[in-house]
């Protein structure tokens, strides 16, 4: 009976670290034409099997003014909490794009303004933004067309981003160990 025991939990604890060693996978796709967009974001694991999915309608936001109040945040307070923790929150970052990868971008967009010679100078800037996007990441398919019909904004695209989480808890544990850290959570979570 102890053997079967044993054996399960050792089975368990395999399963989590090949979950962690594999990670999960982060879809997003969306799609805007004229006034209506659309959007999904997926979480994967394993890269096959999705556990959340959030979908953005255009109509979800219409009857969506509740009316609740913001709350008001003192910005110079957290400035000063987080003043400290910069060369710590900078580490974190350099260690979590290393374990973040992005297998797949593409974009199509339309652009166009009442203007020909701004949408031909806008089309450029959004060209050479994309060709050096393009060079960065390899995986990307980033295109872009002008609309000289009048004022127009269309895009759709998906991106899908691995994130290897046992890359992320070693730096994670680090991170929330510090003590400017903690009292940086407090104050943001306090208001």
């Amino acid at each position: 009976m102890l053997n079967i025991l044993l054996m399960i939990i050792l089975l368990i604890i395999i399963l989590i670290f090949i979950f962690l060693l594999l990670g999960i996978r982060l879809t997003v796709k969306w799609l805007k034409i004229n006034d209506e967009y659309d959007g999904c974001v997926k979480i994967l694991i394993l890269k096959k099997l999705t556990v959340y999915t959030y979908n953005l309608k255009s109509d979800d936001n219409k009857d969506d003014k509740s009316g609740e109040k913001d709350k008001k945040r003192d910005f110079k307070k957290l400035y000063e909490l987080a003043k400290p923790c910069f060369n710590d929150l900078k580490t974190f970052l350099k260690d979590a794009i290393n374990a973040i990868n992005i297998n797949r971008l593409e974009n199509h967009l339309v652009i166009g303004f009442s203007n020909f010679a701004k949408t031909g100078e806008y089309i450029g800037y959004v060209w050479a933004i994309s060709s050096i996007l393009t060079g960065i990441l390899p995986n990307s398919r980033l295109s872009a067309e002008p609309s000289f019909n009048g004022e127009v904004l269309n895009f759709k695209g998906q991106m899908n981003i691995d994130i290897y989480l046992l890359k992320l808890i070693i730096p994670t544990i680090k991170l929330i160990l510090k003590k400017e850290i903690r009292e940086l959570i407090k104050g943001v979570l306090n208001g």
